[in-house]
């Protein structure tokens, strides 16, 4: 649409929307000459309001001069629409004051809508769709005239001269018309229109006639004053269909009755069937069977129940329209017969409701006893088996005396966990179906099947621990040539990396179990010794391990080890200080006694250690160990710079001070 067009639909809006807004308040004598200044104050707005609703808006400002005054008024009309329940969107009195003309506009298609066209209402359609489908209905027989829409369908005034001749064809007739004359023929129409008929002329000629496209709003506003001026004309038409309604309303009072009868049988059937139902159902005694019976309960009352009330309503409202259309044309009144009415309707749905009570007493009833006696039977086994835990835990701990007697009632203990886990099972089964039957509570014990399931494994492991434990003393009874330090310290290592208390160790826990004591070896070497020592199985024993730690700790104070591990902690220097020494974590009063003991160091030396003291060990270990002939304990390349990294370290070869 061009701007050009635009305004011109603005100004046949604001000169329709005039022309109607005076019709309504001629009745006080005003008039409004420009429709968006008049407005602007809000009390023309009022004025309106109070002539369209026959009601009045209370106190206003009736001659603002103030801002503040004009808001107040534009405000209290625009609360009293919404109070009305019409819908308005982004308008506020801003723009009524400020003269906001496409706001205005539409605030007065609001109300034209609301008060002069809502109330058209063809075949249940919108007020616009039933104004065209009236027009089109009033206009078919005439061929010149095709009304399709509120605009270009009007603009040659045929429409409106078809409406006065089919309403009125002693004011016009269609057939002598010029149907080329557009300008003459409207004219004459909104001339019979305003003079014959009284209907205001809202619309010029050249508002409409041979404009392409008229404004609908404008046409609209217009047409719906034809509308209602010739409605009442349409009673005779009405009489019409008053006569075929009373056929049609007595055939279908008759129609009525008939299957009021018929759906009353049909629904005292199926109420008798189901109490005599529910009187032969039996329980199987189960919680499954109980619960299937609940559900088709509560089935029945989300479903039949409820299809059953709305039919008895139904029918109730159906006998009192068949009596009330009767009454209506003042025939004879119909009473149904005994066996389908009220009365016995009224009856049996008391016997209904009672048989329903009781069948929902009984399931509740039996679904609490089974759920009693599943709660009973799930008490009575988890406390049995509890008692059985403890007095396992209580053997456990109060065993005394020589290692092979303990150890011989260990497995004893340990032969009785299968026998448990059987019975567990019993009981898992019986949570199974406590929990299938919603139960979450139990008084009868204190007790679940996860505590119970977890109190298990506790023994369980109890016994494989004590059971480990007894093996291990009686193999380290045996291990005469290790001190009850180092037993002790080796067993202790063990059961830390022995996390699945399998009382055996898988070569990673293996390497992690040597590498806490400091036994440091590569990946190949780690696994050549894993397997020596488990002989070729996946795991290493306990024995296995104390063996292996027996033989790699023999014989720790030889010379090779002292000088490899004085070396070591001096980087592969030929003289150590005492940072280096405190850097190996070396106890302080040894650090003390050293320092005091070793020669200083007179040979070349590395640049960060310049300016601290620094002292000769190789002097000092070739002293401690023999003088001059400790050379031959010294192995080859050990006072070099650099160790032999190429070469495996042997079964009886040292690393890091222990053997490596």
């Amino acid at each position: 649409m061009t701007l050009s067009e635009q305004q011109r639909w603005i100004t046949v809006q604001e000169k329709t929307f005039t022309k109607w807004l005076n019709t309504k308040i001629v009745a006080r004598n005003l008039e409004v000459k420009d429709l968006v200044p008049d407005l602007s104050d809000g009390v023309m707005l009022i004025h309106l309001l109070e002539c369209l609703s026959h009601e009045s808006l209370g106190r206003y400002a009736s001659r603002p001069k103030l801002r503040v005054q004009k808001f107040e008024n534009a405000n209290l009309s625009l609360d009293f629409i919404r109070s009305r329940g019409i819908q308005m969107t982004n308008i506020g009195a801003e723009d009524v004051v400020d003269g906001n003309r496409k706001i205005v506009l539409g605030l007065i298609w609001t109300l034209i809508l609301r008060f002069t066209i809502s109330d058209i209402n063809e075949e249940g359609m919108s007020a616009k769709e039933g104004l065209l489908l009236w027009c089109q209905r009033k206009t078919a027989c005439y061929d010149e005239v095709e009304v399709r829409d509120f605009s270009s369908s009007w603009n040659n005034g045929l429409a409106f001269c078809a409406l006065l001749d089919i309403h009125r064809p002693d004011l016009i007739d269609f057939d002598t018309l010029d149907k080329s004359d557009h300008r003459g023929n409207m004219q004459l129409a909104f001339d019979i229109a305003q003079e014959e008929i009284g209907i205001p002329k809202l619309l010029d000629v050249e508002d409409v006639c041979d404009v392409a496209k008229p404004d609908e709003r404008s046409l609209m506003t217009y047409i719906a004053y034809w509308f209602h001026a010739f409605s009442q004309m349409e009673k005779v038409e009405n009489a019409g269909r008053r006569v075929e309604k009373f056929f049609n309303n007595m055939q279908g009072a008759w129609e009525m009755q008939n299957a009021y009868e018929r759906r009353m049988r049909e629904l005292l059937k199926n109420i008798r069937g189901q109490v005599d139902q529910w009187h032969t159902a039996k329980f199987e005694g189960t919680y499954v069977d109980a619960k299937a019976q609940a559900a088709q309960f509560s089935e029945y009352k989300r479903g039949k129940k409820r299809e059953w009330v709305a039919e008895k309503s139904e029918l109730a409202t159906l006998l009192g329209n068949i009596k009330t259309k009767l009454s209506t044309y003042r025939l004879r009144p119909y009473e149904p017969p005994f066996e389908v009415s009220q009365e016995v309707i009224e009856r049996d749905w008391k016997s209904l409701t009672k048989s329903e009570m009781a069948r929902a007493q009984l399931i509740n009833e039996t679904i609490r006893d089974i759920k009693n006696a599943l709660r009973k039977s799930f008490a009575d086994k988890a406390n049995d088996f509890a008692m059985a835990l403890n007095t396992m835990q209580l053997a456990i701990s109060g065993l005394d005396g020589d290692i092979e007697d303990q150890l011989h009632h260990v497995k004893k203990l340990s032969d009785n966990l299968a026998p448990l886990d059987r019975y567990l099972s019993t009981i898992a089964e019986v949570d199974a179906m406590c929990e299938e039957a919603n139960i979450e509570e139990n008084d009868f014990t204190t007790y679940t099947y996860d505590e119970l399931a977890y109190e298990l494994t506790l023994v369980r492991s109890s016994v494989q621990k004590k059971l480990a434990f007894l093996e291990n003393q009686m193999v380290a009874r045996n291990m005469t040539n290790l001190t009850p330090i180092q037993l002790e310290e080796f067993e202790s290592v063990f059961r830390h990396f022995d996390r699945d208390a399998s009382n055996s160790l898988q070569e990673l826990e293996f390497s992690a179990a040597l590498a806490s004591l400091g036994l440091v070896f590569s990946e190949e070497e780690m696994h050549d010794y894993f397997v020596d020592t488990s002989g070729g199985k996946e795991y290493v024993t306990f024995e296995q391990f104390i063996r292996f730690m027996v033989d790699v700790t023999e014989d720790q104070n030889t010379a090779e080890q002292v000088f490899q591990s004085f070396r070591e902690v001096a980087d592969g220097k030929p003289y150590v200080t005492e940072m280096d020494l405190r850097h190996s974590l070396v106890p302080e009063e040894v650090i003390d006694t050293l320092l005091n003991m070793m020669p200083p160091h007179s040979g070349p030396d590395m640049s960060r250690d310049r300016g601290k003291a620094q002292y000769d060990y190789i002097s000092f270990m070739e002293k401690m160990m023999g003088g001059e002939d400790a050379d031959d304990d010294i192995p080859p390349g050990v006072l070099q710079d650099s160790t032999n990294s190429g070469d495996r370290p042997r079964r009886d070869s040292k690393v890091n001070g222990v053997h490596a």
